[in-house]
């Protein structure tokens, strides 16, 4: 858009500075209503060509692509418009108009999960716009959100994650932060992001807590296991080493990249890569995956709903509940495995010991942290 849009500016900055939403999240949401406003301002089978002087805003959308970018073989006239054109057609859309843009998401191969994200988004937008009294009514109420596919969270074994936390040496202070960046995550279930905002004055040694900055700004305490500070601390000494012959050393940063300045979330990615191909382990594993494995053992191991949603920083307990189907599949394994009329035929029911709430393959000692520390 050469002159973009005010009300969709007016909203960004209600994100940011009132709902205090990261710079990232709120580029998504720009990115979403972008699209939406193309769709508005030339509807499949318009047949409007883009300018050619036209030049798109860069920058990462949530679905990878530039910030603003057109779909392929999508024509626009948004660049041509006024932004008074554009709020115009944004503040008039009806029911009808939303519903084909849904159905032109769906014709265009979105999952159903993005499309939910997207309408998600609309929603919010029009919800502001009825809130500054520039609406009269949101035309996203009555339209459902598409019925999401269940798909469980990937979570590794307790062998495999050890496996994946011994691999970095820890000779070198490389290898010593990198470390000391596994253990952190499998041990707190922090998420990456939360995990590079992470400074030297947030982790208490004595008390065996971290101060969490979490999404939308929102704190918490977490405790941290006592192997995940010992590697902290291992860490720490080559760090401070280096922080003595560097002038540009970040000395607030607890995890550093080599040149001294706070780690970026893609390069603990790249890290990880690195030494899931070393372990042996699948390359399509992610940082995250390490907090789904802390919540799964959590509650593998007896843990309650409840104290997990809150380790996580969950807002809801929904959003938490999704490991019971993981902890549940464990625990019919189980049931299956001991249960006398399961196991007509065979030796004996259940003869090997079994240890842990569901039947875990190992015991609440043998994690990091078992010695009462998460």
């Amino acid at each position: 858009m050469d002159e973009g849009s005010a009300v969709i500016e007016q909203f960004l900055h209600y994100l940011r500075f009132e709902k205090r939403f990261s710079e990232h999240t709120a580029k998504c949401y720009g990115a979403d209503l972008t699209q939406f406003a193309e769709f508005l301002a030339n509807p499949p089978g318009t047949g409007t060509p883009t300018p050619a002087n036209h030049t798109w805003e860069s920058g990462p959308s949530a679905d990878g692509g530039a910030l603003g970018q057109p779909e392929a073989g999508l024509a626009t006239a948004v660049a041509t418009q006024t932004e008074q054109e554009i709020d115009q057609r944004l503040l008039a859309v009806d029911i009808d108009e939303a519903r084909a843009y849904l159905a032109h998401l769906n014709e265009k191969g979105y999952s159903k999960a993005t499309i939910a994200r997207k309408l998600a988004t609309l929603r919010s937008f029009y919800k502001f716009l009825v809130k500054m009294n520039r609406c009269s009514v949101n035309p996203l109420t009555a339209i459902r959100t598409p019925k999401q596919d269940k798909k469980l969270p990937r979570f590794l074994e307790y062998e495999e994650v050890k496996r994946l936390l011994e691999t970095p040496p820890t000779d070198c202070w490389l290898g010593a932060r990198d470390r000391a960046i596994l253990e952190t995550l499998y041990s707190t279930g922090l998420r990456v992001s939360e995990l590079v905002s992470l400074n030297m004055d947030d982790i208490d040694f004595l008390s065996e807590v971290i101060h969490i900055r979490g999404k939308g700004k929102k704190e918490r305490i977490t405790p941290i296991s006592s192997s995940a500070l010992q590697a902290i601390q291992h860490y720490m000494e080559f760090r401070n080493k280096r922080a003595q012959s560097n002038n540009h050393f970040d000395s607030r940063v607890l995890f550093v990249n080599k040149h001294g300045q706070r780690l970026s979330t893609r390069s603990v990615r790249r890290k990880m890569d690195k030494y899931l191909k070393a372990a042996g382990l699948d390359p399509a594993i992610s940082p995250h995956t390490l907090r789904h494995s802390f919540a799964t053992h959590m509650l593998n191991n007896g843990a309650d709903l409840r104290s997990v949603q809150e380790l996580l920083g969950h807002q809801s307990l929904s959003t938490t509940q999704v490991y019971t189907h993981l902890t549940t599949r464990r625990l019919k394994e189980v049931y299956e495995d001991a249960h006398p009329r399961e196991n007509m035929g065979q030796e004996g029911p259940g003869s090997e010991a079994r240890s842990g709430a569901f039947g875990s393959p190992y015991r609440s000692q043998d994690m990091p942290g078992g010695n009462g520390h998460l």
